[in-house]
């Protein structure tokens, strides 16, 4: 497959047996989610459980879902590599 240059192919996985498909897919980094309680779910992993799935894969894991400023040092014990907050990004803009 020609992709375009620093074209990154991404995938969104809950839990591990999603996870194991975004790796047969060649995803280079995969959205873990929800890390944290939302509006949409009540059902969320949490820092540990967070870990325990990131664990299972070589791939970049990015932790998305509930995360606000209360929260986002928990976010600094994870495995992530990085974040991504749809309504924080809504609220505040990028900066």
């Amino acid at each position: 497959m020609n992709l375009p240059q620093k074209f990154k192919i991404i995938g969104s996985a809950h839990n591990i047996s999603e996870i194991k498909i975004k790796e047969k897919q060649n995803c280079e980094e995969i959205f873990l989610s929800p890390i944290f309680k939302t509006d949409k779910h009540n059902d969320y992993l949490g820092t540990v459980k967070f870990n325990l799935k990131a664990i299972e894969t070589e791939k970049k894991i990015v932790a998305l879902g509930g995360i606000n400023p209360n929260n986002l040092k928990k976010v600094k014990l994870t495995k992530s590599v990085g974040i991504a907050s749809i309504s924080w990004i809504k609220k505040n803009g990028l900066k």
